[in-house]
C-alpha cells in the first residue's frame, strides 16, 4: 500500500489495514492489494469518519461498538476465502436431502414428550 505512493492514511489494526483517502486512490490500493491474495482480502466500509463522537472512544469509552461483531465476522473470514476459492475451482455444493414436512401427530407427540419432561 505505501509503495503506490499515494495521497492515503494507512491505520494497522489488529483485524487488517484502516485505507482513507481519495475514493480513487482508496479503490486502486484495493485492487493492488487484493491481487496478491484474491480470495484472502475482504473489504468493508467505514460507517463513520475517524473521530467520530458517536462512535469515537475517546469520547465514549470503553469498546468501540461493533468491535466483537467485527472479531466474530475475522474468526470466519478463512472459511469465506476457502469456499470463494472452491467456488471458482468448480466445486459443487453439498446436496442435502430434502426433509417432508412435520406430520400433525408427530408433532403431537413431540409436545406431550416435551410437557412430559417439564413436569418432572
Amino acid at each position: 500500500m505505501y509503495s503506490l505512493k499515494k495521497d492515503l492514511i494507512v491505520k494497522e489494526t489488529c483485524f487488517g489495514a484502516e485505507v482513507s483517502g481519495k475514493k480513487g486512490d482508496v479503490e486502486q490500493v484495493v485492487r493492488e492489494v487484493r491481487s496478491l491474495d484474491p480470495y484472502g482480502i475482504f473489504v468493508k466500509e467505514r460507517g463513520f469518519l475517524p473521530g467520530d463522537p458517536r462512535r469515537c472512544r475517546a469520547t465514549r469509552g470503553g469498546a468501540r461498538p461493533g468491535f466483537h461483531q467485527i472479531e466474530l465476522e475475522a474468526e470466519r473470514l478463512p472459511l469465506i476465502a476457502k469456499a470463494l476459492s472452491e467456488y471458482d475451482m468448480g466445486a459443487l455444493g453439498v446436496r442435502r436431502e430434502e426433509v417432508g414436512a412435520l406430520g400433525v401427530d408427530r408433532f403431537k407427540e413431540i409436545i406431550e414428550d416435551t410437557l412430559k419432561d417439564m413436569k418432572m
